[in-house]
Order: structure tokens, then C-alpha cells, then sequence
């Protein structure tokens, strides 16, 4: 049967139609992808379901039952200034192979400085004498290297073999706030098994006092497919969701932020309801801007101050909803 010219628009209609609604992801479901390009698992948009604010920013990815408040203090809470030593600091930073839950029903095989994801806060006051040991009982090669300035010799870059020992000695500087982790390449691979941790050297004048916290973002591939799939702040998500930070309205907080999300391109920290000052890297005493977010490349970090002015519950978060979605999520609470 003869088709006419005007039927052919009319059938034409029909398929864009079905081939629009065939493309269309239903309407409670989304696909996104990642900052690394990575597709992303597809979301449940109905607001009346597992998305409710009632139920928590991130409920796929919050802490296993079994994890308490105060667990992670002494990764988030720096000792207190100290003048500068006329003798050595010692650090243990032993690399341990261990299973950690990063998030409820969210497993991974770590190998981590202490034990710990992050590793170990490290503090000292510029011109200290630092001397780290790194005992490997790992079943794979490791290292341990510094950002900040050292004497190149100290810098990490020699492979520890399972079963052995290494002693780093250097001093501390400059002023600011350092990560280190392994450098064994893959290092992104052994970066996002744990291995890293967070160094400050303070000035040799303390700071003005603040209620201080560390905050570092962690990343981590639990199906082992290459792609991160769950984020964090100090090592597990949703940890800062379901046990935010306290600080007494109108008193000024001291925040040291540090992006360890490999191999994500990008990451942030947004601050709701309230700016900031960000001091990059910490190095200037001056800071470089005030604004309520500022953005993070692989191993780049910020001190941030601020206060808090009225009693209620401040959101933070990176501004990738894919990770702020994944257990990046957290409060500061001002009491």
C-alpha cells in the first residue's frame, strides 16, 4: 500500500516519540557520571523514598551500625600547638595491611600507615627535627614521602619491601599543612587502599586559638572495577552525617582540609549558611580569599577559619553531588 507524503511526517512523529521515551530513564531513576568520567550507579529521585531528608543525604552510604560517636576523634582533632623541640619528634607511620567497613555493607582490603585511614596526624612547630619510622608489614612494596621542603635524600621515593624497615629524618617546614602518602606506583592504587595522612607545621608563634579539626577526603573502589563508588571524610561515609562536629556558636574554628579522592580530577568543600576564610596550603598568614567553597585538585589542601554566628546545624560537603552523595556529606553543629 502506497504510503502518502503526510503519513510519513505522522509515522515520523510516532518514532521520535517512542524513541524519546524509550531514552527517557523513567521518572524516579537517573544515571550521571563521576569528575573522572566513570558512570555512576542510577539514583532513586522520589522524594518520598530513600531520598527523603528524613532518611539522611546519603542512606546507601553511612557508617556500619557498630561505629560510635567519638571513634574518629583522633583523626580529626590535631594536639594542640606546641614550641618548637630541641629534641626529635618520632612518628610511627608501619604500614599495615588490614579489611576495613568504609561504609555500611561497603568493604575494603587497606593498606594503611597505622592502621588508619588516613594515616596518623602529624604535628610539629617549623625547624622541628622529625624522624619517622616505616616498618613494612604489608605484603607489598611501600614508601612514605612528605610534601613541604626536605632534604631530598628523606624524600621517600625508595621502595620498602615487605618484612623491612626505613627511618626518614628532616626538618619540619615551611609553615602549613602537608599530606604524605606512598609513592610506589601505581601510586593512585596505593593511595586509594589508605595510604596517606596528614602533616601540620605550625609557626613558631601559635595560631589565634580555635577549635581545630583535620577533614581529609577519601575515595575508595569497594568492587574492585577501577571507579571510586564510595566517599568520605577521615576514611568512612557518612561518618560526619550521623555524628557532626560541635563548636560553641560565635567562637572561632580552625579547619584543615585536604583532598586524597584519587584519581577524581576535582573536588570541594562547601560550607552552608556561612563563608570562610581559606588560607591555601597554609603557607601565608594572610588569607587568599573568603568565600563558602573552594576547590581541591589530587593532594591540594586549604586551612580555612570561621565562625559559626547563631546556634543550628551547618551543612559541609563536596560540591560533586556524586560524592556528597556517596558519604560525603557532614554537619558542624554550633551549641
Amino acid at each position: 500500500m502506497a504510503l502518502r507524503r503526510r503519513d510519513l511526517f505522522g509515522l515520523g512523529g510516532i518514532g521520535g516519540a517512542l524513541g524519546l521515551f524509550l531514552a527517557w530513564p523513567g521518572p524516579h531513576r537517573s544515571s550521571a557520571k563521576g569528575s573522572n568520567g566513570t558512570d555512576l550507579p542510577l539514583l532513586n529521585l522520589d522524594c518520598t523514598g530513600d531520598g527523603s531528608p528524613a532518611k539522611g543525604y546519603g542512606p546507601r552510604f553511612m557508617p556500619p551500625g557498630y561505629v560510635t560517636a567519638g571513634s574518629r576523634d583522633a583523626l580529626h582533632t590535631p594536639v594542640p600547638w606546641t614550641p618548637r623541640s630541641t629534641e626529635v619528634r618520632q612518628f610511627d607511620l608501619s604500614v599495615i595491611e588490614t579489611t576495613l567497613e568504609v561504609a555500611e555493607g561497603h568493604t575494603v582490603t587497606a593498606w594503611a600507615y597505622g592502621g588508619t585511614i588516613p594515616g596518623p596526624l602529624v604535628r610539629a612547630t617549623l625547624g622541628d627535627r622529625i624522624r619517622v619510622v616505616l616498618a613494612n608489614h604489608g605484603n607489598c612494596a611501600h614508601s612514605v614521602h612528605f610534601h613541604g621542603a626536605h632534604d631530598v635524600s628523606e624524600d621517600g621515593l625508595e621502595r620498602v619491601a615487605k618484612g623491612e624497615s626505613r627511618f626518614y629524618e628532616f626538618e619540619a617546614g615551611p609553615v602549613g599543612l602537608h599530606p604524605y602518602h606512598c609513592h610506589v606506583p601505581p601510586y593512585a592504587r596505593h593511595i586509594g587502599k589508605g595510604m596517606h595522612g596528614v602533616m601540620i607545621v605550625d609557626p613558631l608563634e601559635p595560631r589565634p586559638a580555635a577549635h581545630e579539626f583535620v577533614l581529609s577526603l577519601c575515595a575508595f573502589d569497594t568492587d574492585g572495577d577501577g571507579k571510586n563508588d564510595v566517599y568520605g571524610w577521615n576514611g568512612m561515609a557518612g561518618y560526619y552525617e550521623r555524628f557532626p562536629l560541635k563548636v560553641p556558636a560565635g567562637e572561632l574554628v580552625r579547619i584543615y582540609v585536604v583532598n586524597m579522592a584519587e584519581p577524581d580530577a576535582i573536588a570541594s568543600f562547601h560550607l552552608h549558611a556561612q563563608t570562610f576564610d581559606v588560607y591555601r596550603s597554609g603557607t601565608s598568614s594572610s588569607p587568599h580569599e573568603h568565600t563558602d567553597i573552594v576547590s581541591l585538585g589530587p593532594a591540594e589542601r586549604v586551612i580555612l577559619e570561621f565562625r559559626l554566628p547563631r546556634r543550628g546545624r551547618y551543612m559541609f560537603h563536596p560540591h560533586q553531588s556524586h560524592m556528597a552523595e556517596r558519604g560525603a556529606m557532614g554537619w558542624i553543629v554550633a551549641i
